[in-house]
């Protein structure tokens, strides 16, 4: 198929916020605090021949559109299949902005519209775009267990849904102190069975000491792995403590494009890299960011928590990953998080929602990320 240079430009770059409120009593989140909503911001770009491909950009959405004038600048009339070089310059030109902010939020959420518009054109999907689709289905893991409002009364009741949703692989909320990372996973560990791979997730809430005496607490229970046991900024206390631990450590969700993650693999500081697709820098970044944990024969498994097109952005980025070091027989599989909170921005802004059947979700077939977005749905939860 020829395509027209003229068609191929980008004409607009639209942002729309996105906010859903929880509800009285409903909030729930993680050991440092807990949210009382969902939000988002959808990222809606459209080409000269009409064209249109969404992304989905992290943070507070306000703040995302603040950027929007400034980017747009850069992206309107450039050629779609070059537009990795507008981020580039971009980068380039304005390094005193920084890269750990809004607007690395708003270039992820453009790229992954860039790459969805590039799959229409192209009549391709997004993971044979990436490097070519090896899966057609992606095994998840239940994320949970969240701390709430009542934890003493809500937790228990959340690791049993799991156990009768008949989820193999779960991740649980911990870091409120190492005694209570050992009830709470105990309680899992009771609940769920031997079978079944638990993780769990600090979120941050801990210094190298405390972090060390809760993994040591832990380790009875064979989590899968210590998710984000310290502060981004901790590189050496990560080394430290990889270095000591006998538990793996991921890590990665609050890094910003590779060379964060450079860092954090040169301080010797996680066994599994988890780059957020809507924040690190979409694609463009997370292709890099997969290729560094390749080269340094390190695990990969995305971090997840945002709406649909995110979720989808995810499936079709471990579809295209190598099996590498692997062959036949893969030992642990790259996971999705799949996040079970309440989240309309999750489930209803597809016209076919993506859903989890036997352990997996599909990856959404045809053309970018295979995926419709519905247009009353976006009306419904947009705000100003």
């Amino acid at each position: 198929m020829e395509l027209e240079s003229a068609a191929l430009k980008v004409r607009a770059v639209e942002f729309i916020a996105l906010s859903v409120p929880l509800g009285t009593g409903k909030a729930y989140g993680m050991s440092k605090s807990l949210a009382a909503g969902r939000q988002s911001t959808l990222v809606r770009l459209t080409l000269e021949d009409g064209t249109t491909g969404y992304g989905e950009a992290w943070g507070m959405p306000a703040v995302n559109k603040a950027y929007l004038p400034f980017l747009s600048g850069y992206l309107e009339g450039c050629d779609v299949f070059d537009i990795e070089h507008a981020f580039g310059r971009i980068l380039a030109r304005h390094y005193h902005f920084g890269l750990q902010n809004g607007m690395m939020h708003a270039i992820s959420g453009i790229d992954v519209a860039a790459k969805d518009a590039q799959g229409k054109l192209l009549g391709l999907s997004v993971a044979r775009l990436l490097g070519g689709q090896r899966l057609r289905h992606v095994p998840i893991y239940a994320s949970g267990g969240y701390m709430t409002q009542t934890p003493a009364a809500d937790y228990r009741p959340q690791i049993e849904r799991m156990a009768e949703a008949g989820h193999k692989a779960v991740k649980i909320k911990i870091g409120l102190s190492p005694a209570s990372d050992e009830e709470r996973m105990g309680i899992a560990r009771e609940v769920l069975g031997d079978d079944v791979e638990i993780l769990a997730d600090i979120n941050t809430n801990y210094t190298y000491d405390i972090a060390l005496e809760a993994m040591e607490r832990l380790k009875p229970f064979r989590p899968g792995w210590i998710e984000e046991p310290l502060c981004p900024q901790d590189l050496d206390g990560y080394g430290r403590l990889r270095a000591r631990a006998s538990l793996p450590i991921a890590a990665g969700e609050a890094l910003y494009t590779v060379h964060d993650f450079k860092r954090l693999v040169e301080c010797g500081g996680a066994d599994i890299l988890q780059p957020d697709l809507s924040l690190c820098g979409g694609f463009w970044q997370g292709r890099k960011i997969a290729e560094l944990a390749h080269a340094s024969h390190l695990r990969l498994s995305p971090h997840v928590w945002g709406g649909a097109v995110g979720l989808a952005a995810a499936l079709h980025y471990i579809a295209s990953l190598p099996v590498f070091p692997h062959a036949d027989n893969i030992p642990k599989p790259v996971l999705l998080e799949y996040d079970l909170g309440d989240n309309p921005l999750r489930t209803e802004l597809l016209k076919s929602p993506i859903i989890v059947e036997d352990g997996c979700i599909a990856v959404p077939e045809g053309s970018g990320l295979g995926i419709e977005i519905d247009e009353e749905a976006v009306a419904r939860y947009a705000v100003d």
